[in-house]
């Protein structure tokens, strides 16, 4: 008689999108990205009321699949913009899907992800899992420090991506992840940057407000210049924070966020886009040069990730500058699925402990 499948299932919301997989333990069965045309969101005012519409779609999607409910073990759902938490895998309880509906710290689709997977596992009577949630913060004191008493540097980064990939390098070099100190970068709509010492990542480049500009936002701004041109247009925190975060970056440079397209200008020799594209490049780099002081440039190696790690030429432009930091290696992409699997994988096998929120 054939065993029984204990199948995990992944939930990823995007803007855009919501990805959803099936796994078997870490193998993948079936991933998919179930797109949503703008006229399908619009009917919706907010995050939160996308959750019935996009659970449903979920669904669907196991029923074509022809997954069996009773199959399902365990939800892997991407975390979203909560509290600063140590890394790890925590189980979804009542008080951080309060948080993800009230949205403290942000909205944002990955809001959703908990929401939806707490809703079909509370169904199925099995747990809920997030891994390595945006607001990863293992901060040394020092690292906290913005530069005024009022500010407080906030972590949140791709910690999922980066510390799924200091892991996998780690297995592959057959190195201790708790041993060891690497500088990850991920290029993508945000460019995060983070040092890992020991296990730990204790100091990180928010994209959101600070650090090199990336695809669709601005990264570390002229303080005096923002603050005087938002006081004399009389602009409303949403407008600003729209203009830099989703409006920034390539996007405000260049009138586009697709580095595809992007990427043919600038092998065309095309000028403007040349020069901001390694104005970005230069960014990064710098930005990675300044992470590698935080352990007094004793840096075991530098990993490159992220959608536009895809890019030969622009990881050419970083690999330039920092090359004489550590060694370099790429590894293109970001398969947050196969990170949320693997982080619940690890708890259902023993490996790792869930933590409570």
């Amino acid at each position: 008689m054939a065993k029984k499948a204990k199948l995990i299932l992944v939930i990823n919301p995007g803007n855009t999108s919501t990805k959803v997989a099936v796994y078997d333990g870490a193998a993948p069965r079936w991933v998919e990205s179930i797109k949503h045309t703008d006229e399908e969101l619009a009917r919706f005012n907010d995050i939160n009321a996308q959750k019935d519409f996009r659970e449903e779609l979920i669904y669907e999607f196991l029923g074509k699949k022809g997954i069996a409910l009773s199959d399902i073990q365990a939800v892997a759902a991407r975390g979203g913009l909560l509290k600063p938490l140590a890394s790890g895998t925590y189980v979804v309880n009542p008080a951080m899907i309060a948080d993800l509906i009230e949205a403290r710290q942000g909205s944002h689709a990955s809001n959703l992800a908990a929401q939806i997977g707490y809703s079909i596992a509370q169904k199925l009577r099995i747990a809920c899992y997030i891994v390595d949630p945006v607001s990863v913060d293992e901060a040394e004191p020092l690292a906290r420090y913005s530069g005024h008493r009022l500010f407080s540097r906030v972590m949140l980064t791709h910690a999922l991506n980066m510390k799924a990939v200091a892991k996998r390098f780690c297995r592959e070099k057959k190195l201790n992840y708790r041993k060891i100190t690497l500088l990850v970068i991920h290029l993508g709509t945000g460019n995060s940057l983070s040092i890992h010492k020991d296990g730990r990542m204790i100091d990180a480049v928010n994209p959101a407000e600070e650090g090199a500009f990336s695809a669709d936002r601005s990264g570390g701004l002229p303080t005096l210049q923002v603050a005087r041109y938002i006081c004399e247009n009389n602009l409303p925190y949403k407008t600003f924070e729209k203009a830099v975060f989703g409006s920034g970056g390539l996007f405000s440079y260049l009138g586009s966020k697709d580095f595809l397209k992007i990427k043919d200008k600038y092998l065309a020799g095309d000028r403007e886009t040349v020069e901001v594209v390694q104005a970005m490049a230069y960014q990064v780099a710098k930005e990675a040069g300044g992470l590698s002081t935080v352990v007094d440039g004793r840096v075991d190696a530098i990993l490159i990730t992220g959608g536009i790690a895809f890019n030969e030429f622009f990881v050419e432009l970083i690999r330039q500058r920092i090359q004489f930091i550590a060694p370099l290696h790429v590894y293109p992409g970001e398969d947050e699925m196969q990170a949320l699997a693997e982080g619940v994988e690890r708890v259902l096998a023993g490996e790792e402990t869930a933590k409570t929120y």
